[in-house]
């Protein structure tokens, strides 16, 4: 009579394909989702209303000293936001003033004394230095962008989200987006702009030493923006937030013509 040891194997080798057969039967466990962790629109929201976007009435003085090879440049301007629009005088120096900008959703005009009517711009259009015409409005990547989540990553030790931003229009200020959002306080930390193609034009960093208070809540407001040409980040663009209230604008302020 066979001893039980001489049939081992088979019993083992059962075993093994009835163990494999349930585990197809039965869904492999998954790890549950974070209920903390903060939604993509959560971050846009947060990081947006920090920059302007979702404000419905704001007012804000910007300085922007750009610094190349050619030597620094200062430009200063003032600026209105209602909802998505926004508008800015230029102020300093001399030969600027009276010239203004009028931005009205995604679309943009230029006007100055002795034109006839405003000319249309693009957003992408090179304000001054490294920093585009669409970097003066209020931000609104919620709106603008289509975001999916990429990677948590730290940047001077703080936990960043990664979201990936792709336009969803074309006259938007920039291809796409790889931003870092602050996970604990929800604001915008560093950005990399990228054309359609995937080439990296510039980078920027932003600080919030600004407060405002809005329906009863104080919140960081944006206070610089550094940007830096990505092949040669000694080409730097600093503008800087200041006088930052909320205020009701005049609304003939956003008029084409004045």
């Amino acid at each position: 009579m066979p001893s039980v040891m001489s049939n081992a194997p088979s019993f083992t080798r059962f075993i093994g394909l009835f163990a494999a057969f349930v585990g197809l039967l039965v869904p492999a466990a998954r790890p549950a989702a974070d209920p903390a962790a903060p939604s993509v629109d959560a971050l846009l929201e947060s990081s947006d209303r920090a920059r302007g976007g979702g404000l419905p009435r704001l007012a804000w003085t910007i300085e922007i000293v750009s610094t190349d090879e050619d030597g620094q440049s200062r430009q200063v301007m003032s600026a209105i936001a209602r909802d998505n629009d926004s508008r800015v005088d230029y102020t300093a120096p001399e030969k600027s003033k009276g010239q203004f900008v009028i931005i009205l959703g995604r679309n943009m005009w230029f006007s100055r004394p002795g034109l006839r009517k405003p000319v249309p711009l693009s957003p992408r259009q090179r304000l001054v230095g490294e920093a585009a015409n669409g970097d003066i409005a209020t931000t609104n990547y919620r709106a603008d962008y289509r975001a999916t989540l990429g990677p948590q990553e730290s940047i001077d030790g703080e936990l960043c989200q990664v979201l990936e931003l792709s336009a969803k229009a074309k006259n938007v200020t920039y291809d796409r987006i790889r931003y870092w959002v602050s996970l604990q306080r929800g604001l915008g930390v560093q950005a990399e702009f990228y054309t359609v193609s995937g080439k990296l034009l510039k980078r920027a960093r932003f600080e919030y030493e600004n407060e405002i208070e809005f329906s009863g809540v104080r919140s960081r407001f944006v206070s610089r923006t550094i940007i830096s040409d990505a092949i040669n980040p000694a080409n730097q663009t600093v503008m800087t937030y200041r006088d930052v209230r909320v205020a009701a604008p005049d609304p003939s302020r956003f008029e084409l013509v004045q």
